[in-house]
């Protein structure tokens, strides 16, 4: 089952002195996060207001907190969205989704393990397959065929020596 609130990222530190945070996103890019205009903090609603990009993190002030020690109090706390919220281009999806997925060999149809994590590298993304054993494939078009979310399966091309 989809969670509806997923993890935009943490705030890892303030700003400046009027209240900004810096928050380390947990997604392709900060940019991703400046279309959404509601974060949830702590299960509550918040709004941040002037967010912009620098380097690779969020800035943004969050709204209600006005100087750097309340914005200090926030260090720690992870952000959340509501998946409504968000725009992905398609044939995107959001990580989130992909954890628990069966791992399908698209030739067979055997089942041999399910995605456990994927890990975000300089070339590709790579998926962490757990079953018999612990297999890391990484998401290219030559291995990764096709992904149901409706059917909770990934499938794969599997060469000799993979798995």
């Amino acid at each position: 089952m989809k969670k509806q609130f997923l993890e935009a990222g943490q705030i890892v530190n303030t700003h400046g002195i009027r209240g900004e945070v810096r928050i380390q996103p947990w997604c392709d890019s900060a940019d991703f996060l400046l279309d959404i205009d509601k974060f949830y903090l702590d299960g509550k609603a918040v709004k941040f207001t002037g967010k912009r990009v620098h380097k690779t993190m969020l800035i943004a002030k969050p709204e209600g907190v006005d100087n750097a020690n309340d914005a200090a109090l926030l260090k720690g706390k992870v952000l959340y969205f509501d998946r409504d919220d968000a725009q992905l281009e398609a044939g995107l999806v959001f990580i989130d989704d992909l954890i628990g997925l069966e791992a399908v060999n698209v030739e067979t149809g055997e089942v041999f393990g399910k995605v456990t994590n994927v890990l975000k590298l300089p070339a590709s993304d790579v998926y962490v397959i757990k079953g018999e054993g612990e297999y890391m494939i990484p998401a290219v078009d030559e291995f990764l065929k096709k992904t149901d979310l409706n059917e909770n399966k990934i499938y794969f091309k599997l060469i000799e020596g993979m798995i």
